[in-house]
């Protein structure tokens, strides 16, 4: 981002003449674009974001389908207005129906939303989509209009010094505020991504199928809850619509004739579905982990969630939290003295066991940066050449009420020996070719699986009425129940 030193003391024209440098025709677009963000900034972001994004996330461990969405995403990205970025196309291994792009090239799909896709112009749609925000410069257009509003944030501290103390937060609010996609950015998104897939003769008329789908998995998600990739993208109701109307108002020679139903249920044959319980899983509160081969109970009630490097849960009123991490340390003993010697945390840790492992940890008291004051009960585990870092705290206030369901859970933390949760295996997609036509009933009942009926219906993006036909490909879910 550019820096903008000493605000208060810059002339009313320097103001404007720096902001009026901002402003250019965006390629995409064709429209004046006010930005403070450089093509090369973009690109540098873009590069420092990658590799954690891909650290916290992870990735599709299959080279083949990397290159499939890698080949697909580069055959667009030369036909729009930006060629010349450093592109890389990702699958993430994430099993949330999510596709997001980040700054100066990088666009990433979950293989959560490819099972659910139906064919490679409905894929080629969604990355055209992540490129039109991309090469319409959304996020940094947003990034440098949060900048502005800090500019006349700071203007107006300088004019009114009561205001200082609202600074630091109204700046916060503005970045979360301005950062999300607003509608026009989703219209002008879904404009470029359909004008890329006819650009390289996909079939636009697929486009639609894919809001179809995330309708489908919202309306499944209960409450009205949206799948990932619309909590992140904004989907207004008449999305769906416009690209129809689009569609409606072309030759149809003009709208692309690739489709690749076939070539595409070949790439996701086998792909995982759902969670990958070799990452852990939970079964209500109790957490296994056969790859690490330890298992702990978190109290009943809590929030919990399993993440890459972390589990954690949270009590129920929000004012407690456990969390599960590796230490960097090679032993319990280092682990603790690292810990308690962190600046604002004070306490004694002391050496022990449990359930035979080497521990050591004890109780804290610690104070933040904005001088609250937090109490809990830090341990530190080894077992099979790592050693887990267990913390439990509460605002001090609150730690007498917390501490007894945290101890418990932190104390319960063992190794896994259960055979069949160590032997536990991901759900996968299998493609079968339908002998006769059936209906998705018949279908589930053909071809049983662990997954409940509507899941069935969501992968293969139909409704619960719908009839298949002889000789059609279609996706069922396989695998075992976890134990």
């Amino acid at each position: 981002m550019r820096y903008i030193p000493t605000i208060a003391g810059a002339s009313a024209l320097g103001l404007a003449l720096s902001l009026a440098a901002g402003c250019a025709t965006n390629p995409a677009t064709g429209e004046k674009q006010f930005s403070l963000i450089s093509e090369a900034q973009e690109i540098q972001m873009g590069r420092e974001a990658d590799p954690s994004i891909v650290a916290s996330m992870g990735l599709d461990p299959d080279s083949a389908r990397q290159r499939y969405v890698r080949e697909l995403g580069m055959r667009l990205a030369r036909v729009s207005e930006r060629p010349n970025l450093p592109w890389t196309f990702r699958v993430i291994d994430d099993p949330a129906i999510n596709a997001f792009a980040v700054p100066g090239g990088h666009v990433y799909v979950t293989r959560g939303i490819m099972a659910h896709l139906d064919n490679e112009a409905e894929l080629v749609a969604v990355l055209g989509h992540e490129i039109g925000h991309i090469t319409a410069r959304h996020s940094v257009s947003q990034m440098s209009r949060a900048q502005l509003a800090q500019i006349g944030l700071v203007v107006g501290t300088v004019l009114k010094p009561e205001l200082q103390r609202y600074a630091g937060l109204a700046s916060q609010g503005l970045g979360l505020l301005f950062l999300k996609y607003s509608r026009d950015d989703e219209n002008q998104a879904d404009e470029l991504g359909f004008r890329y897939m006819r650009r390289v003769d996909y079939d636009a008329r697929r486009m639609p199928g894919v809001y179809t789908l995330l309708d489908r998995v919202g309306q499944a998600g209960g409450g009205g809850r949206l799948p990932d990739w619309l909590s992140t993208h904004p989907n207004p109701a008449n999305r769906r619509a416009t690209i129809e109307r689009y569609i409606a108002a072309l030759p149809a020679d003009s709208l692309g004739r690739i489709v690749n139903r076939e070539s595409y249920l070949r790439q996701v044959d086998g792909m995982m579905y759902g969670e990958n319980p070799r990452d852990g899983y939970f079964k209500g509160t109790q957490f296994f982990h056969p790859d690490l081969k330890f298992r702990i109970a978190f109290p009943d009630g809590w929030k919990t969630q399993n993440q890459r490097q972390a589990v954690v849960a949270g009590s129920p009123q929000d004012d407690a939290i456990i969390a599960l991490t590796l230490a960097e340390q090679d032993s319990p003993d280092a682990a603790a003295r690292a810990f308690f010697a962190q600046q604002g945390v004070s306490g004694s840790p002391v050496r022990g066991t449990i359930h035979g492992l080497s521990a050591a940890g004890g109780v804290f008291r610690a104070i933040t940066e904005d001088s609250s004051v937090l109490a809990g009960r830090a341990l530190f585990v080894a077992y099979d050449g790592r050693v887990y870092q267990l913390l439990g705290y509460a605002p001090q206030a609150r730690w007498s009420a917390r501490a007894p369901a945290v101890e418990q859970a932190i104390g319960s933390f063992d190794r896994l020996s259960d055979p069949a949760a160590l032997a536990a295996q991901p759900w996968r997609l299998q493609v079968v070719t339908l002998s006769q036509g059936m209906t998705l009933e018949e279908f589930v009942r053909r071809y049983p699986g662990p997954a409940p009926a509507d899941a069935t219906a969501l992968v293969n993006n139909v409704d619960a009425n719908a009839r298949f036909s002889a000789g059609a490909l279609r996706k069922r879910i396989v695998g075992q129940p976890l134990p």
